[in-house]
Parts: structure tokens; sequence; C-alpha cells
């Protein structure tokens, strides 16, 4: 937020510019980690919902994208390689390709799990780019939410200072979605990473 709120202010004095750069400030966010929440929310203010919401989807896309790019290279390295050999860790990886789609959009549906680290989890995890670009539709729901609480705000340096939006009924509606999207996602790779586990040859006993 150090350099991210200042950036964001200074959007709010370039014009017709405003939506180009805040994509490629979104882009960035994306790579350094920077907490994308205060983005969508300040884009409600900016631009307004509709708009907004478009504007933040396509930002977030293509930062994942982007992340995806940089980081899917290692997916298949020697340290991932090394990493992989532990049977769990194997079988959560296993999983989340298998599911594909359905897994990936469920973890983006949750507002529980931050999107900046998710797009750097799935990348490295090995997952097809297209099933990883298509789950990204999971995340439109709570843009269209915190695009809508931007906009009652409606004071980017308000946002900007600390304070904080409202939080109506619809996000407790889809912060249950979320957990229950969570609750489904965990079961599955817990399930899997205990058959792994059962699979793991057990130690043989020598005798004298």
């Amino acid at each position: 937020m150090d350099w991210l709120a200042p950036a964001v202010l200074r959007l709010t004095e370039v014009g017709p510019w405003a939506p180009v750069l805040f994509v490629l400030l979104y882009v960035a966010a994306a790579l350094t980690m920077a907490p994308a929440f205060f983005l969508t929310v300040a884009a409600g203010a900016m631009f307004g919902v509709m708009r907004g919401s478009v504007i933040v989807f396509i930002g977030a896309s293509l930062g994942a994208s982007t992340v995806y790019a940089a980081v899917t290279p290692l997916a298949r390295s020697a340290w991932m390689r090394r990493l992989l050999r532990n049977r769990r860790i194997a079988a959560v990886r296993e999983v989340v390709i298998g599911e594909g789609v359905w897994m990936m959009f469920l973890l983006r549906l949750s507002p529980v799990v931050p999107y900046t680290p998710l797009n750097y989890a799935l990348a490295l995890s090995g997952v097809r780019y297209v099933d990883f670009v298509t789950a990204l539709l999971g995340m439109i729901p709570a843009i269209v939410m915190y695009t809508y609480y931007g906009k009652v705000v409606g004071d980017v340096a308000a946002l900007a200072a600390g304070v904080a939006p409202p939080r109506g009924p619809e996000y407790y509606v889809l912060l249950v979605a979320g957990l229950v999207a969570i609750v489904v996602s965990t079961t599955v790779i817990t399930r899997a990473a205990r058959r792994a586990a059962g699979r793991q040859p057990r130690p043989t006993v020598r005798t004298s």
C-alpha cells in the first residue's frame, strides 16, 4: 500500500488514460503481490460499478496471465521435481490439475482466498493455461460487489487513507458461498493426499 495508494490517487488526474493505466497498475500489483482488494474497491469509486468491474476483470485477468507466464517455467524446474518427491505434495498437485477448471473456479469464487498468492500457487501447480484463464470467471461476483462498495464510498482519497467500505448482506452471502467452496476444495485435496499416503510402501523390517 505504500506505493499503491499514491499511484491510484495519481490516476484520478490523468483523464482518459486512467482505465489503461489502471489495468497496467493491476498487472504490477499481481506481480508484486500487492493488495488487489484496494484496487478493486478504488475502481468502483473512479469508474462506477459496471465500467469499474469490466476494467478490474481485464486488469486481474492480464495480471494473472502475466504471473502464469513468469512462474509456470518453475513448475518444470529441478526444484519442483525434488518437491514432488513428497507423495502428499504430488497428490495435491495432481488433484488440482485433474479437477482443472472446477477446482480453480471454486478457489477464485471465495473472497477468503487472496487473489495475488493464488495466482502464484496455481501457476506453480502446472495447470493448463486455458483452465487457468477460464476459472478467472469465478472472480466476477466479488469484483462486482467490491466495485459497488467503492461506488458507495465514492472517494478514492478516503479509501487510500484507510476508510473501510461498507459491507452489506451481499458480502456475507458471498462470504458463506466462498467458505463452502473452500470446504469442498479442501476436502477433495485432503482425500487425495490421504489416498496417496496410503499407497506409500511400508518400510521393510529386517530380522536377524
